[in-house]
């Protein structure tokens, strides 16, 4: 049996179909029923509709919470093989406790509930904003250093916290795989993580910024992790990222993706500090909801790049180009938005 922790997620969702179509005889945590129809809508885009729900009604659903052990102690019954993914994405500067909370003592529960299960393999998914540039080197590499004077997101910061529970886990026996994804793009949930990019393009989006870094599919993302599991591999950490683009290349080609016009003006310094300001004003005398931290700001102008080496080298793994990612989760974007 394989369990999968945020299997209503834009990774999880597309892990689980990967899954049950191979075969495999599949569990999911859930929080809330809501989110289940956005689950099935991911299998629609791949699969006809009655496959799709044959598909779905197929996995073994449980409502659990990754902070709520007594659930977990259930959910966790007979499973084999773990895909932990659920995790909260965010960088409103007033989500950072929830974020530690949830990121990092939820990933401890994930843990601890494999030792006690004797889960024979737990692959975690993390995140690139884990990494920072080892001295020396040109590319971040799975040989990073993290740098805790250095400013870091509270995102990045929980989810180096929740690594480190993973890397506890292998110390007590546990066998795991990291696997550290660059900005995911795929098909749903439109309105949170990047799908947001494809919402705010298609509604005529008019600004860009100079930010570099790595981007991946989430198909690759899927497929990366299931070969890594069902490989001997194990202890080990990966960088998932197909190419190092800058945001104005991604933005340009979701707009053509959707027939729009690409985003024209370009933010300069001044501007995003003008606007932490006002941002951090509102919030002292207005209580104004804080969006972004100082930190975040300043990362929109940050150029980072990053090495796929390692896992093309141990696994002969193929990326797929990010444009052709861009296309065809533009083209599923307009289906379905469509009047």
């Amino acid at each position: 049996m394989i369990l999968v922790t945020g299997g209503t997620g834009l990774v999880g969702s597309h892990l689980l179909l990967d899954l049950v179509k191979s075969g495999k005889k599949v569990r999911a945590i859930y929080r809330t029923e809501s989110k289940l129809t956005e689950v099935k809508k991911v299998f629609s885009y791949y699969v006809p509709a009655k496959e799709a729900t044959f598909l779905f009604d197929s996995i073994d659903w449980v409502q659990a919470d990754i902070l709520d052990i007594p659930s977990l102690n259930e959910a966790f019954k007979n499973v084999d093989y773990v895909y932990h993914c659920a995790a909260i994405i965010s960088f409103d500067a007033n989500n950072a406790q929830q974020l530690r909370t949830t990121n990092i003592e939820g990933t401890a529960n994930i843990v601890n509930s494999c030792i006690k299960f004797n889960v024979e393999k737990l692959c975690h998914i993390s995140s690139i904003a884990t990494m920072d540039l080892a001295l020396g080197d040109e590319q971040i590499s799975e040989n990073y250093t993290w740098y805790p004077e250095k400013e870091h997101s509270d995102y990045a910061i929980s989810k180096y916290g929740a690594e480190i529970e993973v890397w506890r886990g292998t110390q007590e026996g546990l066998h795991a795989v990291i696997v550290n994804p660059g900005v995911i793009i795929g098909p749903g949930f439109w309105n949170a993580g990047s799908g947001q990019l494809f919402k705010k393009t298609n509604n005529d989006l008019n600004y860009h910024f100079p930010k570099t870094t790595g981007f991946v599919g989430v198909q690759d993302v899927s497929k990366a992790s299931i070969l890594l599991m069902d490989s001997s591999i194990e202890n080990e950490q990966f960088i998932l990222v197909s190419e190092n683009l800058s945001f104005r290349t991604v933005l340009k080609w979701g707009a053509e993706s959707l027939h729009k016009k690409a985003p024209q003006t370009k933010l300069k310094p001044w501007m995003v500090f003008v606007g932490w300001i006002y941002q951090s004003i509102a919030n002292i005398l207005w209580g104004a909801k804080k969006q972004l931290s100082r930190n975040d700001y300043k990362s929109l102008f940050k150029h980072s790049y990053y090495s796929n080496e390692k896992i093309k080298r141990k696994t002969g793994f193929s990326f797929t180009p990010i444009k052709s990612v861009i296309i065809e989760t533009g083209a599923l974007f307009k289906a379905e938005k469509k009047p």
